[in-house]
């Protein structure tokens, strides 16, 4: 187990910054989830940690250590990444100490450490057996199983379940929070699926473009994103953006009225904002509800029945799309004309930069 640090770590490719003076703290036994879109620099982040990667600038610290210019092998660090790359001619057994044997382990301390973790990983039974015997999800935990018998200080995941079907990636999302819960280990894990972050992770780190954009608990990234560009990229679906303006600013919050004269009180500060200021309404689609009175009117684009609950897409006669999640047994359908009243409690406001307003509650 370990701490970490990262203070102004910059990573340029030419005239390319990919990382940009970033800095952030993991604490010991921490599990911390990278998440962010395609090219925001998140792998290349965890490939810096790993020594894969040379630090431009900055400073990267293990134990309060600078390891900069220390050697991934000599760092303590153990990866897995998207592929297993398991050895097919060697067993389970043999896959899983052979850094062991590299490291002229005794054989019996070998063995052992190698029975240990497969009764963690419930690989017991698929000790003798090749990779090519084993199903994906196995496979995965043979290569994850490669990595604890080092014992690292810390654990870094590169995408692991990402080839792996939607099934067992549910499946091991659920192995390796329980995992993380028996050993106590530091880990860092990257994805670009936002449900293995908000599932798995103690923290997440929203990447965009080389920067930290937010880091926080999953509820906290959820419930109080700081930016629109954390408000639609976590959550599933993305919160919903409607634009309004500014025609109330008090102590209690500001009131916002978007296309059509539908206004809504938010509790908000109203600092960053003053009247007549354009501004976007962020709402979950759990903010919206369907109200035979609600001012919102419009009609279902798309209905999508999740077995608990339904989504429906509504083209709003104000000219935006929305989406709102109602219960399984609505009776609801496309083309399907509706009226929705917005939930104050779950909306948000941003203002022209993009910044969210703090909430009075």
């Amino acid at each position: 187990m370990a701490t970490l640090q990262l203070q102004n770590v910059c990573k340029r490719y030419g005239a390319v910054d990919v990382i940009r003076d970033l800095s952030l703290d993991i604490a010991d036994g921490e599990f911390i989830v990278f998440v962010g879109p395609s090219g925001c620099g998140k792998s290349t982040l965890i490939r810096m940690i790993a020594g894969l990667e040379e630090i431009n600038s900055g400073a990267l610290l293990i134990e309060g250590q600078r390891m900069n210019e220390v050697g991934p092998a000599d760092r303590g660090l153990a990866m897995v990444f998207q592929s297993y790359a398991l050895y097919p001619h060697m067993s389970v057994r043999e896959n899983m100490s052979f850094a062991l044997r590299l490291a002229r382990v005794p054989r019996a301390e070998r063995d052992r450490k190698v029975a240990e973790v497969a009764r963690i990983l419930h690989l017991e039974p698929h000790l003798d057996h090749k990779p090519g015997q084993l199903s994906g999800g196995q496979r995965q935990r043979v290569a994850i199983g490669r990595a604890i018998v080092r014992n690292p200080r810390i654990f870094l995941f590169d995408e692991p379940l990402s080839n792996l079907d939607a099934a067992l990636r549910g499946q091991m999302r659920g192995e390796l929070a329980r995992l993380h819960e028996e050993i106590d280990a530091t880990m860092i894990y990257v994805t670009h699926d936002q449900v293995e972050a908000m599932t798995m992770a103690d923290r997440i780190v929203v990447l965009q473009a080389g920067r930290i954009e937010q880091v926080g608990t999953p509820l906290e990234i959820y419930r109080h994103p700081v930016n629109l560009f954390v408000a639609g990229f976590m959550g599933s679906p993305p919160m919903n953006q409607l634009p309004g303006q500014i025609v109330d600013c008090s102590n209690a919050g500001v009131r916002v009225e978007l296309a059509g004269h539908v206004a809504v009180a938010i509790a908000a500060t109203s600092r960053a904002v003053k009247m007549n200021d354009a501004v976007i309404l962020g709402v979950r689609p759990e903010g919206l509800r369907l109200d035979p009175a609600g001012s919102l009117a419009g009609t279902i684009h798309l209905v999508e029945r999740l077995g608990s609950i339904s989504l429906i897409h509504v083209d709003l006669d104000q000219g935006s799309r929305v989406i709102a999640q109602v219960g399984a047994t609505e009776d609801v359908r496309s083309r399907q004309r509706v009226t929705l009243t917005i939930e104050p409690v779950h909306c948000h406001v941003f203002d022209q930069t993009g910044r969210a307003l703090m909430s009075l509650s």
